[in-house]
């Protein structure tokens, strides 16, 4: 079995994309986080969606949890305001971490191997040019494994 086998099709978004719509694909898609792409489509790096709440919450919320009582569940909704006019490339961390990357023939070993050493539970299936095919989950390359 190869990457090409187990990789499936997942949305990306672009460093300039407004990160409001990068919000709403996260949300409509159940995703834990979105592929960052360039202009080419060869994958950069992933959007994590504890990155999006990082900068959307109040810093009062994030340094002290219990803070975050003093909004209510009916306000909870406009948290999102704190985005702002953002793009995603606002939203990346400075150290932005590497997506990892196979071919498409490179075996579910290889792709274990690579999602491992780089702990991220995300890798990127490129052609021959780079540009992404496909990603395989952890929860995908597991279940594989598994015969599931």
């Amino acid at each position: 079995m190869h990457a090409r086998d187990v990789a499936i099709s997942m949305s990306t978004v672009g460093e300039d994309l407004p990160a409001r719509e990068a919000v709403r694909v996260l949300a409509a898609q159940d995703l834990p986080g979105l592929v960052v792409v360039d202009g080419r489509g060869r994958p950069l790096t992933v959007l994590a969606g504890t990155q999006v709440l990082r900068m959307a919450l109040p810093s009062y919320c994030q340094d002290d949890p219990a803070l975050a009582r003093v909004i209510d569940e009916g306000a909870a909704d406009v948290i999102l305001d704190g985005i702002g006019d953002r793009t995603v490339a606002d939203l990346l961390p400075k150290k932005r971490p590497e997506l990892p990357a196979v071919r498409g023939d490179a075996t579910v070993l290889e792709v274990a191997s690579v999602m491992a050493r780089s702990n991220v539970p995300l890798v990127a299936v490129v052609d021959e040019s780079g540009v992404m095919t496909g990603v395989i989950t952890l929860d995908g390359l597991l279940d594989r494994m598994l015969g599931t």
